[in-house]
């Protein structure tokens, strides 16, 4: 089978017979980002106080440029500080930074409100404080509402909508929480001890029990002052500047080597954290190498690939390479190509798989599938067939049992292809960690 993958994990993967570009770390180091293609066996040869200071800096700076959208040619990966990290209901994070948002771990930055217009008609948009998405299974009027923190006032959107009466003063919906905060995260249990919000403020933790409305005053010792914080694949994660540590949010220690470069882990930045990993057959021993050294010519991690008659098909941005699937891998005469030129298409696209061994690519770019006949001269896109059931999928893969589409930390199963297009309801979502890697969470 093909395809290719994007994933968070944590602890050991065990993929037979697989190997893998691989952004982040081993994922015997808590937590990675991999994109992977899978051969058939007969195809492949054998941050601290001062980070505070600066945080409440950037909160005046932010009130002092009130009225003006800065942030032109924000890029996350010259080493950002986030000032807000919040997961949406699709399980997609969101950076924000000043009056913009980055959606996902890749791609441009954009303007907040564009996605949450009342926060600039209220409040004119310079800085978010904190923000965290609501989880409280016993009152549906707050269950899966964002929550976003400005000064002193408090909004809740409950997809992408104000609710009603909002903004709100911090004190008036969060009793005993301060203003001003600077990081927020979500606690449910039996995570936390209750389902509770955990707020920041410089040196103070302030654990706030949903329910009840209790605070607890909490001091991490072993922690930096988050700039921003978020749970994430049941993880919990400070960021200070560019650099995060994950943390055991009942205690706030932190365990193993940190802090760790945000950079290699939560972002696609071709200059950080992306690895070719291969495993071995017989010791299901994992190597890992810089992309560079068996791609040399590709820089960085690709948007998809696919093999087809022993060759691997890289696509990156608006050029396709093609290596031979033999060690060493070789880029055959005359690419990188234009990815039009090659398949009738422009980029960027978002997955693309070949199913067992057919000579059909299938194409998703946006949400929209093409058929490619990769035996035809000139290849053409055909069949632009709409796909709407997932949107905004990170990868595709297909084999004998059927269709895996990939977004965020899931993979939804489809039977066949025309069964996926067909479609109307999202099937059962299905962790990647725990079940293609073998993750114990």
């Amino acid at each position: 089978m093909h395809g290719l993958i994007s994933v968070s994990c944590s602890g050991y993967d065990r993929l037979q017979n697989r190997k893998a570009l691989l952004t982040g770390k081993l994922c015997s180091e808590y937590i990675c980002t991999v994109w992977f293609w899978v051969f058939s066996p007969d195809s492949v040869k054998p941050g601290g106080h001062n980070d505070h200071q600066h945080g409440q800096n950037d909160h005046q700076h932010g009130q002092n440029d009130h009225g003006h959208h800065t942030g032109f040619g924000l890029d996350r990966c010259k080493g950002l500080e986030m000032d807000a990290v919040v997961v949406n209901e699709e399980g997609v994070p969101y950076f924000f930074k000043g009056d913009h948002l980055f959606k996902g771990f890749h791609g441009k930055a954009e303007l907040s409100n564009g996605s949450f217009a009342e926060l600039d008609d209220h409040h004119h948009l310079g800085h978010v404080d904190a923000a965290f998405r609501m989880h409280y299974e016993d009152n549906p009027t707050e269950h899966d509402h964002i929550f976003f923190f400005l000064d002193t006032k408090v909004f809740s959107y409950y997809k992408h909508k104000l609710e009603d009466g909002y903004p709100k003063d911090i004190s008036a919906v969060f009793p005993g929480i301060p203003d001003h905060l600077t990081a927020a995260v979500v606690c449910p249990k039996p995570d936390c001890d209750e389902d509770s919000v955990i707020f920041f403020k410089g040196d103070d933790i302030y654990h706030y029990n949903v329910r009840t409305k209790k605070v607890d005053e909490k001091e991490f010792k072993s922690m930096p002052n988050c700039t921003s914080a978020f749970r994430y694949a049941e993880h919990y994660y400070c960021f200070h500047g560019h650099q995060f540590s994950k943390f055991d949010p009942k205690t706030g220690d932190v365990h193993g080597r940190y802090p760790k470069e945000a950079r290699d882990y939560f972002m696609k930045c071709s200059k950080f954290g992306h690895y070719f990993l291969d495993q071995d057959a017989a010791t299901e021993k994992w190597t890992a190498d810089p992309i560079e050294k068996h791609f040399k010519e590709l820089h960085s991690n690709p948007d998809a690939v696919f093999t087809y008659e022993n060759h691997l098909y890289m696509v990156k941005d608006n050029k396709i390479y093609v290596y031979t699937t033999a060690e060493p891998h070789k880029l055959l005469e005359g690419y990188p190509k234009a990815l039009k030129d090659e398949i009738g298409l422009e980029g960027p696209i978002s997955a693309a798989f070949v199913c067992q061994d057919h000579h059909i690519a299938h194409v998703v770019k946006g949400q929209t599938i093409y058929d490619i006949d990769l035996k035809a001269s000139p290849r053409v896109p055909v069949k632009d067939l709409p796909f709407t059931t997932v949107s905004s999928i990170d990868a595709g893969m297909c084999g004998p049992k059927g269709v895996k589409i990939f977004k965020g930390n899931y993979y939804y199963h489809f039977d066949s292809m025309k069964v996926m297009l067909m479609s109307k309801l999202i099937p059962e979502a299905h962790s990647v960690p725990m079940e293609l890697f073998g993750c114990d969470h």
